[in-house]
């Protein structure tokens, strides 16, 4: 089945099984690695994605799903102004450690500094609790998104 939708602003018509995971989609006919499986129940966060401007996670959605939407992937995003941001405050405060979270935790901390961006303790916690990260304590990932949050205003 053809299915249409715009991936990270750009629109594209794939042929593929409609009941194929969306992260299967990305990852294997769209080459974009970011989204990451972990869980497959879309408990951990790792393959977030942005549908139509909101964090969902892949993992548990089909290709249909996606069909005259909008898919921004964590490729995509950190392409744009607050994207760059949002990375370079990652780095600063030293808040990746393997690698495997950060996607999903950049996507969902995107998505909280583009709509809230309340310097907001509580509301991070909230807005990244979908994400779990098994190297750290959180509390830098928390700080690089109030930085970001500061940065961005």
């Amino acid at each position: 089945m053809k299915i249409s939708f715009t991936l990270n602003k750009e629109k594209v018509t794939i042929d593929v099984d409609p009941m194929k995971r969306l992260l299967d989609v990305l990852r294997e006919d769209f080459n974009l690695l970011g989204a990451k499986e972990s869980c497959g129940e879309g408990e951990c966060g790792a393959c977030t994605v942005l549908l139509n401007g909101k964090p969902v996670t892949s993992c548990i959605l089909n290709a249909i799903h996606a069909e005259g939407k909008e898919v921004e992937t964590v490729e995509g995003i950190s392409k744009t102004k607050l994207g760059k941001l949002i990375m370079d405050c990652f780095d600063e405060t030293n808040a990746v450690q393997c690698g495997f979270c950060f996607p999903g935790f950049f996507v969902s901390s995107y998505y909280y500094v583009k709509t809230d961006g309340e310097k907001d303790l509580m509301k991070i916690k909230r807005a990244l609790s979908g994400n779990i990260c098994r190297c750290t304590g959180y509390e830098k990932i928390f700080d690089s998104v109030m930085l970001a949050c500061e940065r961005s205003n």
